[in-house]
């Protein structure tokens, strides 16, 4: 199969560091064009919108859809109805009936959508799931605490009730527990912290159930200060395991297993080629759905301001 042509839409901080670096190192695509109205690389050609792109621009296959979570559905659904695959950001949606939506859209024209969970794609998750496939666990500790101002510089759209608040971060810790651990999980409760100045929680915690686990507890807190603090702790009748650094650090009851620098990106783009290749999709809406129950039984309460 000759390279995948590919366009990047939206063009801020994780399309530059992490996706455009995948698609340069990936022999199955090309990077054909850019859709931002920010700034924009000299080396490509740029539009400003989708329908410019597919009007006057170079013929693409698909799109990488990089931009803020509330633009994603009216983006991906546009892309659809091109005929173009389509690779979503995460979240790939406000809501699990857009996900759905875009879904269909797709099955209907044969092309290919990709919920890239990209924590999924962290150098521990196969050796950590393996360790845990027939293990009896007993508790669970998710942990998922990052500076947002480190993360999310000077981006407003952040803090729109669309960007979902904290979860835009910590739904990258549901997706990586989703994939470790053996048994489904739901959210049974939840205090969110909401700052007196905006309009989103900056703050979360979990009290979540699963089968035959007696205890499991998630945290995400988007003011931490210092290094990040992203990790699974999963105590079973064999030991702890615990999975640390956003997925590249295992240890279990004390060994180290692994410890590798990530290159998620480069596995979601190989696996984004692979459907393509297949003609199928991946739109699993998993964590998105723990998110809407975490929201639909939060409690709420309002806390100091909040500055950027």
């Amino acid at each position: 199969m000759s390279a995948l042509k590919i366009a990047i839409v939206g063009y801020g901080k994780i399309a530059v560091e992490e996706h455009r670096p995948a698609i340069d190192r990936a022999r199955d695509f090309e990077l054909a064009a850019i859709v931002t109205k920010g700034a924009a690389p000299a080396d490509l050609p740029v539009f400003s919108d989708l329908a410019g792109l597919f009007d006057k621009g170079p013929a693409v296959d698909c799109v990488a859809l990089c931009v803020p979570t509330a633009a994603r559905y009216a983006l991906a659904a546009e892309a659809l109805e091109a005929g173009k695959h389509v690779l979503l950001e995460k979240p790939p949606a406000v809501t699990l009936e857009e996900i759905e939506t875009l879904r269909q859209n797709a099955a209907a024209k044969g092309l290919s959508l990709f919920a890239a969970w990209h924590s999924r794609f962290a150098p521990g998750i196969a050796t950590a799931r393996d360790l845990l496939l027939d293990a009896h666990i007993r508790s669970v500790r998710l942990t998922w605490k990052e500076d947002v101002r480190r993360w999310h510089p000077d981006q407003s759209w952040i803090f729109e009730p669309e960007s979902l608040g904290v979860f835009d971060m910590g739904i990258n810790g549901l997706s990586l527990a989703s994939a470790v651990l053996p048994a489904p999980f739901a959210v049974q409760g939840a205090r969110l912290a909401y700052p007196e100045n905006r309009r989103v929680p900056v703050a979360a915690e979990l009290d979540i159930a699963m089968d035959g686990c007696d205890n499991f507890s998630a945290a995400f807190d988007w003011n931490h200060q210092g290094a990040d603090d992203k990790a699974l702790e999963v105590e079973t009748d064999r030991g702890m395991l615990l999975l640390d650094r956003s997925g590249e650090r295992l240890a279990f009851n004390g060994a180290l297993l692994l410890d590798r620098r990530q290159q998620e990106y480069q596995a979601v783009y190989s696996r984004f080629a692979a459907l393509v290749g297949s003609g199928e999709s991946d739109v699993d809406a998993t964590p998105l759905g723990q998110v809407e129950e975490a929201f639909a039984r939060a409690e709420k309460k309002t806390t100091e301001p909040f500055f950027g």
